[in-house]
Formats: C-alpha cells, structure tokens, sequence
C-alpha cells in the first residue's frame, strides 16, 4: 500500500497542456483501461491539484471516463487554509471558467472520448466552478455533480443550465449551509428546467476529501455519494 502523502508535502499534479482561453493551460489526465470513454472534467478544490484531486482523477478513469483536471492555479498549491482563500480570491471567475471551457473543447476533440457531451465533477471551489461551467456551456455539459459547491464561480443566474445536476452537500457545512443549498436547487430548476437532485448528509463541509487538513472527511458519507456521483454520470454523458 502507497503511503498517503501530507497535503504539506504533495506538488502540483501536471501531466497535459492544452490551448485554453487563448493560451496554454495545464491539467492532469487520466485514461481508462481501453484507452476510451465518456469525457468527465473534474474541478480542484481551493488547495490546488493536489493528491486527493489526482486520485478522483483515477478514481473516475477506473470506472471507465477519459478524465481530465484542469489546473486552475497554474501550478501553485497550499496547505494553508487562510493562503487557500486568498488563491481562491485571486482567481476570477471568468478567467477560471474560460481555462474550464478549453477543457471541454479538448476533451470533446479528443479521439479517446466517445461521448457527444462532457460531464463536470467538482469539490468546494470546484463544485462552485461546476455550475458556472454547466451554465456557460449549455448542451455541451451533460451532467454537472457539485460537492458543496462555494467560492465565485457559484453562478447568479442558472439560465444557461441544460445539464442534469446532482449536488452533495453537508448539513454541518458552515462554508455553504443546508438551506442556501435548498434555495440554490430550486433555482436551478425554476430558471433552467433542468433534473435536479440534491442530497444532504449528516456531514462538514469538504466530507469526501480524505486529505482534508482540519479533519472533516467522513467515509461512509463519502462512500455513498461517490457511488451516487459516478452511476449518475454513467447515465447522462453521452
């Protein structure tokens, strides 16, 4: 068994460029076994491409996805939460969301994804990143899975929404509460039309990252809602 690497001691996970926003963006890529599938962006949480990123990567390629995570930060990551926040500040939302964009257009070129669509996993910033890629890119997202989504790329509006959404959320969250969750639901369904699911657990905030630097991970939480997550990908990325 490998040993788990401390957030304090990972580096930045890179093994991919690809033209995005008019430049170059990096990101790591996983494929599966045969070489081909359905195409899945997966989004960082505020920490960076860390280990726990890369390891959903490959999680996602095991189950058969061409998995693709971009690397938001260019390279940095932190173990610190207060430096986290001030990284995630410093990333504004349209420039995250057009390095998201040159993802969708890389996968969707690529000979090794056989769906027409992508689908779009993502954690804390990420889950907020989710939603923004899923409005901005409209039919081309399929599926978008928010995991208590926060942070600037949390949309305004939904309008754009043409992807079926399942979020996972914790009920102890003090980042994003329950009931924002609840009211952001019926937002997307009232201004999108699109299938919404939305599950809570008995859970903190950031309860699937099994790296998580102030403890929250909660595996049987985790455990069902990766289940949850993948099979609902599986469905809707075509």
């Amino acid at each position: 068994m490998s040993r788990r690497i401390p957030l304090a001691e990972q580096t930045p996970h890179q093994n991919l460029t690809f033209p995005s926003a008019g430049g170059k963006a990096h990101g790591y890529l996983a494929l599966p076994e045969s070489g081909k599938g359905p195409g899945v962006i997966v989004i960082q949480e505020w920490w960076g491409l860390v280990d726990h990123i890369r390891d959903v990567t490959d999680r996602l390629a095991a189950e058969g996805f061409v998995a693709l995570a971009p690397d938001l930060y260019g390279g940095r990551i932190t173990h610190d939460g207060d430096e986290a926040a001030e990284m995630m500040s410093k990333l504004p939302e349209d420039e995250g969301a057009r390095l998201l964009a040159g993802a969708v257009d890389y996968l969707l070129a690529s000979d090794a994804v056989t769906s027409s669509t992508v689908g779009a996993i993502g954690f804390c910033m990420g889950g907020g990143f989710v939603l923004a890629l899923a409005a901005q890119q409209g039919e081309r997202v399929s599926a978008a899975v928010p995991f208590y989504g926060v942070g600037q790329g949390v949309p305004e509006s939904f309008t754009g929404v043409r992807a079926a959404v399942q979020g996972h959320y914790g009920e102890q969250d003090a980042f994003y509460p329950a009931d924002k969750a609840h009211e952001q639901a019926e937002q997307i369904r009232r201004e999108s039309g699109a299938e919404v699911t939305y599950y809570f657990y008995d859970a903190p905030h950031a309860f699937h990252n099994d790296e998580n630097p102030a403890g929250n991970y909660r595996p049987a939480e985790a455990k069902l809602a990766w289940t949850r997550a993948v099979d609902f990908l599986k469905d809707k990325v075509r």
